[in-house]
């Protein structure tokens, strides 16, 4: 299928964008691509491909913009009930930490959740997985988290795996038993990080061996926070993790300075997400690793807050900078990477360029997948988003409406409006 007739077709061709080359889009006024199966064969203008592909079965953009579909590198997809509640609770003044120490935050959803049977559960995710699709997400990381306990988390990881298979959404999962310390080790948590390291992440892993026919092994994050996981537990778990093949993912100074962002760049993680609160020494850190720095502008926003990741350091410096929506049900219920490249353009002060090239490119380099997608390159996979509109620009000047109207995965058009 040749596709022509795009006004601006980004393709963000050469890798992942560091420091202050984010934003470099490898725009093509009047392109036109071409696509074979599930991949990417050629990309160029118009005029080139027209002539170069006279026999191609032919698709017209009417004169749209075409982009790589948006990859979000951190979610927490699976989950059950809701937290209404808690949000009404944060408008009367307690904060996140309080509502946590109080028994809610994500325990409450750790109990609405183990009490869920797998079809209501599926079913809620299924939902969410569809509206990120219909948005123009073509791939999502999403984490396990909300059991904290060994059945529950297995099970969230299966219907990870089934939905992938499912699809359209392609799934990349990470497993996150060390979410928060589970209720019944509230008063010995070290415990509990001896169940995860002994127990929890080898049953992970003899799981994922077992279904997932030869993929990649999943991630897995640690929460390390205040009322979470402190540096040496996150440290435990991480070693475990490694030694048994998983890559790794770190949640970091969303309000603290633990040092889980050197901790990731020093072991090698895919990346540290978060980081509010993050300081210069450890921002240098990130910035001298492959490491990739994830913001998470929706979380402080859900919360009311006016501290954002500070996304212009960590491009000073000559970091690695993604963007994801957090998708979660206590502080970011948010499918929506369109109102994450909206909201940082204003709150991280990126432009609309450097916005999507942190939701395409560098958010697949978050996940380690920026060799399959991520950019409209020859070989890749063909994800691709097609705007109801003509100019990139809007993605971030506008707000609160889909500007998707069709999304292609792996080759196939599946038409939005």
């Amino acid at each position: 299928m040749l596709i022509h007739n795009i006004s601006q077709l980004l393709t963000m061709k050469g890798g992942p964008q560091r420091g202050h080359d984010l934003g470099k889009l490898g725009l093509i006024e009047q392109g036109a691509l071409l696509m074979r199966g599930e991949n990417i064969e050629a990309v160029g203008t118009q005029d080139e491909l027209l002539t170069k592909y006279p026999d191609e079965p032919r698709l017209d953009a009417n004169g749209k913009v075409i982009l790589p579909g948006f990859v979000d590198p951190h979610t927490h997809l699976v989950w059950a009930g809701d937290r209404a509640v808690e949000f009404e609770m944060r408008l009367e003044g307690r904060t996140y930490l309080e509502i946590l120490a109080a028994g809610g935050g994500i325990i409450s959803t750790v109990e609405a959740t183990r009490s869920a049977d797998y079809q209501t559960l599926f079913a809620q995710t299924r939902a969410r997985a569809k509206t990120m699709f219909r948005y123009g997400t073509t791939t999502a990381e999403a984490k396990t988290g909300y059991g904290l306990e060994c059945k529950s988390e297995l099970d969230q990881l299966q219907i990870l795996m089934d939905l992938d298979k499912e699809g359209p959404l392609e799934i990349v999962p990470t497993f996150l038993p060390a979410h928060a310390v589970a209720p019944e080790y509230k008063t010995n948590p070290d415990e509990y990080v001896r169940l995860i390291c002994s127990k929890m992440l080898p049953a992970a892993r003899e799981h994922w061996v077992k279904h997932a026919a030869g993929k990649p092994m999943p991630f897995v994050d640690v929460f390390c926070e205040t009322g979470a996981f402190d540096l040496v537990q996150s440290r435990r778990i991480f070693e475990t993790a490694r030694d048994l093949g998983f890559p790794l993912k770190i949640h970091a100074d969303e309000f603290d300075n633990l040092g889980g962002a050197r901790l990731a760049a020093e072991l090698g993680a895919a990346s540290a997400d978060h980081l509010v609160k993050t300081s210069l020494a450890d921002i240098e850190a990130l910035a001298a690793s492959s490491t990739v720095a994830v913001a998470l502008p929706c979380t402080p926003f859900g919360l009311g807050q006016s501290e954002y990741t500070p996304a212009r350091q960590i491009l000073d410096k000559g970091g690695l900078l993604a963007l994801a929506t957090d998708c979660n049900p206590g502080t970011a219920w948010c499918e929506n990477m369109q109102f994450v490249i909206a909201l940082a353009c204003r709150a991280l002060k990126l432009t609309p360029a450097q916005a999507i090239a942190a939701s395409t490119i560098n958010s697949a380099a978050a996940i380690q997948r920026a060799d399959r997608i991520g950019s409209i390159e020859p070989g890749k996979q063909a994800d691709l988003v097609f705007l109801s509109v003509d100019d990139y620009r809007h993605l971030g000047y506008r707000f609160g409406e889909n500007l998707v109207n069709t999304v292609v995965k792996k080759g196939r058009i599946i038409p939005i409006l």
